[in-house]
């Protein structure tokens, strides 16, 4: 399957500002992003598992996607959902030689099969097409009985994944780090994220003798926090969260140190029925500027408006927020369109910072001292800057425009302490 960076979404200017994607003429190649799997093994006997795909189609225009059936696997029970609205899309199994006659498809493997998503919408030119792919693949050679346990054999390209062991069936061995947790049902089930970019070589093994029925169901996690020292720590229901599932990122466009300010882009998704606003709070230490906002979906612009946690009580809004807003800080406020049942709407925010304390000059080097909350966060440092110091492990590719850009992805609930260090490129 073709793969696509996140930060291939969007053109950058040499300051770090969006300046919208590239055309659909200028890219051709199929594109996505936001990928994650979920593989619900069945019977044993059957060599089967249940297939939760959900991707995110990026290339400006187009008006399919095509999704491979891989080799080797007898593929059943195919459907399609538009992740916006909920709704099944049509689609049709075309051969490999069918597929790359399609100009998004050139240069691919003609050799398999595909499904040939018709999306519901063209990809806008800043936007998305969120996808949910659902399949059954039968294939003997990745799932089968191994004496007296069961073994799920397969190398996984896509970054984000997860594994759900048979009803009955405790995990004996897994050989990628991943969150143990129990599905509703109490079955087992492994999580983890990839961030190499290579596959992932995964075996998980299990055994009969999981308890089953009600006896199985978890009891619902609680509000306590982990009493740890020196740090109060996440809450249990933070902490036993499935962290590879979580599709907030963040991306930062460090601007010249001097100026303490970066910019940068999140993502948000929404799906409660009746949720109309999303509430950015700036932490403390930080001041935002020049917000905007759009709905990936469909590329629809939205309002931005900064507010004071003050002007908010004055207003009677209310923010749902797990700590209150102090008085004095400061709050994007982004309105959209009520979220219905069976919907939801994914915005992408873009803002500028100023924080002295966390982006800063010293003597000749640049500091950039954070703390990172999300599961996947990217640091792209300015123009003419190399890197000397990471403190946490980071991927780093250098950007066509010459940017260095570090992409840090974090399975654990807390947050990382992000300690980046760079020196001017000698001209």
């Amino acid at each position: 399957m073709p793969k696509v960076v996140a930060w291939a979404l969007v053109v950058l200017s040499a300051s770090g500002t969006v300046c919208g994607q590239v055309s659909a003429a200028a890219v051709a190649a199929q594109t996505e992003t936001d990928e994650y799997t979920r593989y619900e093994l069945l019977s044993p006997d059957s060599s089967s598992f249940a297939i939760r795909y959900e991707v995110t189609a990026t290339t400006a225009g187009a008006k399919y996607y095509f999704n491979p059936i891989r080799k080797g696997s007898v593929a059943s029970g195919e459907s399609v959902v538009d992740a916006m609205t909920g709704q099944p899309l049509r689609f049709e199994v075309a051969s490999g030689e069918e597929a790359v006659k399609d100009p998004l498809m050139k240069g691919e493997d003609t050799s398999v099969d595909y499904i040939k998503v018709y999306l519901a919408r063209s990809v806008p030119p800043e936007g998305q097409a969120r996808l949910l792919i659902l399949k059954t693949y039968k294939d003997a050679k990745s799932y089968y009985r191994e004496g007296d346990a069961i073994v799920f054999n397969r190398p996984l390209s896509i970054p984000r994944n997860s594994v759900v062991l048979p009803a009955g069936y405790e995990l004996v061995a897994c050989n990628v780090p991943s969150q143990v947790l129990a599905a509703p049902d109490g079955r087992i089930t492994i999580s983890f994220m990839n961030g190499s970019g290579a596959e992932a070589p995964l075996v998980v093994k299990g055994k009969l003798g999981a308890q089953t029925g009600t006896r199985a169901a978890p009891q619902a996690p609680g509000s306590e926090k982990s009493w740890e020292a020196p740090f109060e720590g996440e809450t249990e229901q933070e902490r036993l969260s499935e962290r590879a599932h979580q599709d907030r990122e963040i991306v930062y466009f460090l601007q010249q140190p001097e100026t303490h300010a970066f910019r940068l882009y999140h993502d948000y998704m929404e799906s409660r029925p009746g949720v109309d606003k999303y509430f950015n709070v700036v932490r403390t230490g930080s001041k935002v500027a020049n917000p905007s906002a759009y709905v990936l979906d469909t590329g629809e612009k939205l309002t931005t408006k900064i507010m004071t946690g003050a002007e908010l009580v004055a207003a009677k809004i209310k923010i749902d927020a797990e700590e209150p807003v102090d008085r004095a800080a400061q709050v994007v406020v982004i309105p959209f369109s009520p979220v219905t049942a069976g919907q939801t709407v994914r915005v992408r925010i873009s803002e500028t910072y100023t924080a002295p304390a966390s982006y800063r000059l010293e003597g000749d080097t640049l500091v950039f001292d954070r703390s990172l909350g999300r599961p996947r966060n990217a640091v792209v440092l300015p123009e003419g800057w190399y890197l000397t110091a990471s403190s946490i492990p980071a991927t780093v590719t250098q950007m066509t425009d010459g940017r260095v850009r570090l992409d840090f992805w974090n399975g654990r609930p807390e947050p990382v302490d992000v300690l980046i260090k760079a020196k001017r490129r000698v001209r």
